[in-house]
């Protein structure tokens, strides 16, 4: 079971710092079995290198090692605090920065060729959900486009965009579908992601297809993310 916090743009270096040493130690006095990652703001990376119990990732990068190109991240920054894993596709990067479907295909080919591992994000909008399952797989699989799904080090993580942040998440039999749709034709581990917390986060990872989920808000507050945490490996066992 994978379990992966999403800070967006919250936390600090000072705070993801102090975040990390109560989660490691949570880690180990409790024996948790699942694999746990953070993916924290940029200038929070070099707060913790060498972890043993968390993985940290990165969520976002330009598909370059270095370059002239401001404001962006490579991968040699990266490389420096020994980050191999990131996030691509999140459904905010798609709408409110307007990355296509061809950016997010490079830079995910790129990610591929470094050999990282890659937690790539579908969804769809409300307006395709109440068009039924038909238009939802659609809509999802032409997210695909570009996209080797064969990829052994592919993570999918499913977040209706409408349910992201919104403190709305899909009910059970709405994930179940799609899960069990997308793990027809993708055999990679599948999360869920959209408004997961520790009220409805039993009923989600109990599904079939669900392999772990991508926690956003909820994941802010060490304390409510160990719980959550506690929760998915005390079912898992």
């Amino acid at each position: 079971m994978k379990i992966v916090a999403n800070f967006k743009a919250n936390h600090t270096f000072k705070s993801t710092g102090e975040y990390l040493e109560k989660i490691e130690f949570f880690l180990r006095t409790h024996k948790i079995d699942s694999q746990i990652a953070v993916f924290p703001p940029f200038t929070a990376f070099p707060c913790k290198q060498n972890s043993l119990n968390v993985k940290f990732g990165a969520q976002n990068f330009y598909p370059v090692k270095s370059g002239s190109i401001t404001g962006e991240i490579g991968f040699e920054q990266l490389n420096e605090f020994g980050i191999d894993s990131v996030l691509i596709g999140h459904s905010e990067r798609r709408m409110l920065l307007k990355e296509s479907q061809d950016i997010i295909a490079n830079k995910f080919n790129f990610a591929k060729d470094n050999n990282f591992e890659i937690i790539y994000c579908i969804g769809e909008p409300l307006e395709i959900r109440e068009d039924g399952i038909n238009s939802i797989l659609e809509y999802l699989f032409s997210q695909f486009y570009g996209i080797d799904t064969n990829y052994e080090k592919l993570v999918v993580a499913y977040e209706p965009i409408w349910a992201i942040g919104t403190g709305k998440s899909a009910v059970t039999k709405e994930i179940d579908e799609v899960l069990n749709a997308l793990k027809e034709k993708i055999k990679t581990p599948l999360l869920y992601g959209g408004s997961v917390n520790i009220n409805n986060v039993s009923s989600i990872v109990g599904l079939k297809n669900c392999d772990g989920v991508l926690v956003g808000s909820a994941s802010l507050d060490v304390d409510n993310f160990c719980k959550i945490i506690e929760k998915i490996d005390n079912i898992k066992k």
